[in-house]
């Protein structure tokens, strides 16, 4: 059958400073009928831009646009302004990566689809609305009939992709554009919408454009792959061909570097991930890392608890509260990493800030060092703080763009006076070399570097006063998975040399699989399962915690196809009533250190 998308020779370049700068180079693949072809590649490789360019949504006056689109028997880059409006969202429909900068904050989320079907398929205001209801319910939205009048930000970010992909089916277009559509989700609403978009090509029987950097999602989505590198398509062909027999030394880098959940059976401490070479493809495998922990306790959090106050009205009345950290308990050796893990909103992030005193506890206890931090003056706290430190998940926002990257890394060495500017500006120096970074850019400013060196910078950074404990929130979920691999493989290398204690904050559970000791997984700001990360991964108790395994990607294609069997609906919210008393939990101790919270009923429901 001919195919249903063909592109051959896409090439796009943009101006830039009044010169033409080529992003796309002659890029050339085929979509057959009910097919889905994946571009992966990593940022900048012009995965983004070639989908783009066959939307023809560049800038019209500043880029440049060559080779051939054919959609059937059209050539898109031939048709005029408003016959390829007609094609937009109606033949050919796309997927955002960010849905909510893709759906106008001030419209219901009924009107914006209701306005598609008016324009493209000529429904009358009431034919549309119904259609709209039917197509909620075939994404699988609930009560999608009193949804539809919602805004958008009523919705979470896995609702609020639903909205796009029902939009996106709104004119059962021939073909689906996904760009990047579950980057930024957790990883069972990933699986959801992974499993959603399966069902709705077997449906409708669209073929797909998935955009990713994700191998593991590839693996399971993708018939073909086409690997892009530098605006160049280096590598293409059947997925499990790819996956098998990689032929590109960049491919065998990007599979390399790709964390699979399972890896990890037989070893006892975490494992640096294989560095290969792009150029030549060699790879070496490196083996477990030296073991650093110690035996006594350098962090114990007792019922560790944090709400937030939710008021309204005329006189501010009280509302509700967030149970955002409710009776949590753990401890944490020198040399140790414990990771935390759990879907966005459980308590994670708040946790660790919790422990800093970054937000304000409302009870429990936090020893460093046997000291109670929570009990400690404006003073004294500041003086303990640099033994503990933080590294954020998003290193522009944490950085000041009008400061050097070598007077970033020497603040807070002169704001606790323990060097002089001289002395600081070495040290600065000296850490940039450390993190793998050279020296002389201490007076380069945050946006001439990669997300992947400015989060070494912040490394840099938390490392300047030689603390003891860092506390790393979700710091390399927004990363390139080779440059993941990178930042991983440092903060091992540096918790073997400086003995560093890490509270690691994240929703990837294969990369936790990999830098891990302990593994402590939240729901709903509790702990509902602790204990080593072999126990954890290898013998799951709590039904979330098997809901959180069953739902990460594998790298396999013999996979493809299988549903992960993830609940649709949306993660619970943690807001409750004023009079709201916690119920009291009980653990049992299933093996050595390995400890599960005793679930009830709503458990039981769930894991049925």
């Amino acid at each position: 059958m001919p195919p249903i998308l063909s592109v051959r020779d896409l090439a796009t370049a943009f101006r830039v400073d009044g010169r033409w700068r080529p992003v796309v180079r002659g890029v050339s693949f085929d979509i057959g009928p009910r097919e889905t072809v994946a571009l992966v590649g990593e940022s900048g490789s012009g995965k983004s831009v070639t989908a783009l360019s066959i939307m023809r949504l560049t800038p019209r006056d500043a880029s440049r646009i060559t080779g051939a689109v054919r959609l059937q028997d059209r050539d898109l880059l031939t048709l005029s302004d408003a016959e390829m409006r007609r094609v937009r969202g109606g033949d050919v429909a796309m997927v955002f990566q960010e849905p909510m900068t893709s759906l106008n904050p001030v419209l219901t989320v009924g009107f914006q689809i209701a306005e598609a079907l008016v324009a493209h398929r000529g429904l009358s205001r009431s034919a549309a609305e119904a259609e709209t209801v039917r197509l909620f319910d075939k994404v699988r939205i609930p009560a999608a009939a009193s949804r539809v009048h919602d805004h958008p930000h009523r919705f979470s970010g896995g609702m609020r992709q639903r909205v796009m992909i029902a939009m996106a089916l709104a004119c059962r277009p021939k073909l689906l554009i996904a760009d990047e559509p579950t980057t930024a989700l957790d990883v069972t609403i990933q699986a959801q919408i992974l499993d959603l978009i399966k069902l709705l090509q077997d449906e409708e029987g669209m073929s797909v454009l998935f955009i990713t950097h994700d191998m593991g999602v590839v693996a399971e989505i993708a018939d073909r792959t086409v690997v892009m590198l530098d605006g160049r398509a280096v590598e293409s062909g059947p997925t499990h061909e790819i996956f098998r027999r990689p032929t590109h030394p960049y491919s065998r880098a990007l599979l390399a570097a790709v964390p699979a959940l399972g890896a990890m059976q037989g070893r006892a401490r975490p494992t640096r991930f294989p560095v290969v070479d792009r150029v030549t493809g060699e790879s070496a495998e490196p083996g477990e890392a030296p073991d650093t922990v110690q035996p006594a306790n350098l962090l114990e959090v007792r019922n560790l608890t944090t709400r937030f106050e939710l008021r309204g009205g005329l006189f501010g009345r009280l509302r509700g509260r967030v149970h955002a950290v409710e009776n949590v308990s753990f401890d944490l050796k020198a040399g140790e990493t414990l990771a935390l893990v759990g879907e966005s909103g459980c308590g994670k992030s708040t946790t660790g800030r919790s422990v800093l005193r970054l937000i304000e506890p409302l009870a429990g206890s936090v020893r460093l060092d046997g000291e109670d931090i929570l009990g400690l003056p404006p003073r004294a706290l500041r003086e303990r703080r640099r033994r503990m430190q933080m590294i954020f998940q998003d290193p522009f926002a944490s950085l000041d763009p009008r400061m050097s990257v070598g007077a970033a890394i020497a603040e807070p060495l002169l704001i606790n006076r323990l060097a002089s500017r001289r002395e600081a500006h070495a040290r600065a120096a000296d850490l940039l070399g450390r993190v793998g970074l050279k020296p002389e850019m201490a007076d380069r400013y945050p946006h001439e570097f990669s997300g992947g060196q400015r989060q070494r910078i912040c490394i840099a950074r938390a490392l300047a006063l030689e603390p003891k404990l860092i506390v790393a929130d979700e710091s390399v979920s927004a990363l390139d998975v080779s440059v993941k691999a990178q930042v991983i493989n440092l903060m091992l290398d540096l918790q073997a040399s400086l003995h560093l204690a890490y509270l690691f904050i994240s929703h990837d559970m294969a990369v936790v699989e990999r830098v891990s000791h302990r593994v402590a997984v939240m729901h709903l700001g509790e702990i509902v399962e602790i204990g080593p990360r072999a126990a954890v991964f290898g013998a799951p108790q709590h039904p979330y915690t098997k809901t959180l395994l069953a739902a990460v990607p594998v790298p396999d294609p013999a996979r493809r196809g299988t549903r992960h069997g993830v609940r649709a609906d949306e993660i619970r919210s943690p807001i409750r009533p004023p009079d709201y008393v916690p119920p009291e939990r009980c653990y049992r101790e299933v093996s050595p250190g390995h400890l599960v919270q005793v679930w009830g009923a709503e458990w039981e429901a769930a894991a049925a």
